[in-house]
């Protein structure tokens, strides 16, 4: 119970917020998009998936990468999202 009320109080710190700039960063190299185009993205997953669930937006991590196309012939971009549910809403049951 302490470990959970640690981990919701948890203020951000300045290296949470660096190393959140540097995957930013790394993420616009890959993609080829800029940051601002990414958090853009970011922000309306959450919106879209917060009208169904809570989630735990401390540990999410939206990543728009590069990968192999399922025919094999080129590179694609890909959107990769972990996203810790903590529960899900009633909506429409």
């Amino acid at each position: 119970m302490l470990e959970l009320f640690s981990k919701l109080s948890r203020k951000r710190t300045s290296k949470d917020v660096a190393k959140e700039r540097l995957k930013l960063v790394l993420i616009h190299d890959r993609a080829n998009v800029s940051p601002q185009f990414l958090e853009m993205v970011k922000g309306e997953i959450i919106k879209v998936i917060q009208n169904y669930m809570e989630i735990d937006e401390e540990d999410l991590d939206i990543q728009l990468t590069r990968t192999q196309s399922e025919d094999g012939e080129g590179v694609v971009p890909a959107l990769i999202a972990n996203i810790p549910i903590k529960s899900v809403k009633n909506v429409g049951r």
